[in-house]
């Protein structure tokens, strides 16, 4: 696969005019860019951490949480799915799935290489997915792996059923969720798509208000598994039902031991109504 090779992060800022523009002219295809992007001495800023940490839930100190190296590789991600080739337009692609392994904790002061590249596409019941494949190296090592499985919508079979919840909403926590949190969020994260900012511009995209980014949601359940996990495990997560602003969320989680090992299940759900916002397991060798 053919490499490029970027002594900055992309301008996410810059990229979305080109979004919105080039993804009027796309209308699908069959294969993603043969490419991957790579960035190298990438080391976290002790400041953009301490206001990611406030704005998740997780606690300071000196080691990333293992969805922070996601906002680290986000640009070179909107960059690689702005590519002239790229098949799809970005505005209107759904967030489905995202699974990050964390070989072992990433400190601060560690310079990482981030390497991002798009495989896999496939049919789904309700269009095309695929995924986007982000990895980090310090001296050569793999120490993070993120996968996030993105859904264009049409032309899909339709089949398909609405997934099961994994168990009764018997909350364990509940969390107010306020009106606020997508734009804290895009402020630390780049990520400023509409439908997260505010109302108006989310109805724009077919909703009734602005939800929360699933990745703040990822980030906020797994804040609340801190202490208990060990330094190498993988979080595996499904998003079901946006999170509409503001919100009241309950948190649920139990113990597993399966074939891969011990380890936890958790779902966010609607606090008021027993539907499903995410599902997810962690799973330690």
């Amino acid at each position: 696969m053919p490499v490029k090779e970027l002594d900055t992060a992309p301008n996410v800022a810059a990229l979305y005019p080109k979004v919105v523009l080039g993804g009027l002219r796309k209308r699908g295809g069959d294969a993603l860019p043969d490419l991957e992007l790579v960035r190298s001495g990438v080391v976290a800023d002790p400041g953009h951490l301490a206001a990611y940490n406030r704005v998740c839930g997780f606690r300071f100190g000196d080691e990333l949480p293992a969805t922070f190296p996601h906002i680290l590789a986000f640009p070179l991600q909107m960059a690689l799915m702005s590519e002239p080739d790229f098949p799809f337009p970005l505005l209107g692609m759904v967030h489905v799935a995202n699974r990050i392994t964390q070989h072992r904790p990433v400190r601060l002061g560690e310079a990482m290489t981030l390497r991002v590249r798009t495989q896999n596409l496939r049919p789904h019941e309700k269009g095309t997915q695929f995924d986007v494949v982000s990895e980090a190296l310090v001296d050569d090592e793999l120490v993070w792996t993120d996968v996030s499985t993105y859904l264009r919508r049409g032309g899909g079979t339709g089949s398909g059923s609405r997934g099961e919840q994994l168990a009764p909403p018997s909350p364990g926590a509940i969390w107010r969720v306020p009106g606020d949190i997508g734009r804290r969020y895009a402020e630390v994260s780049g990520d400023r798509n509409p439908i997260h900012l505010h109302p108006l511009t989310a109805k724009l995209f077919g909703f009734k208000a602005a939800i929360a980014h699933g990745m703040w949601s990822k980030a906020r359940v797994l804040a609340a598994f801190e202490g208990r996990l060990p330094e190498a495990y993988a979080v595996d997560v499904r998003f079901k039902l946006p999170v509409l602003l503001p919100a009241k969320v309950a948190f649920t989680s139990w113990r597993t031991d399966g074939e891969t090992g011990a380890g936890w299940a958790f779902e966010l759900w609607n606090a008021r109504t027993p539907k499903p916002h995410l599902s997810g397991v962690i799973t330690t060798p």
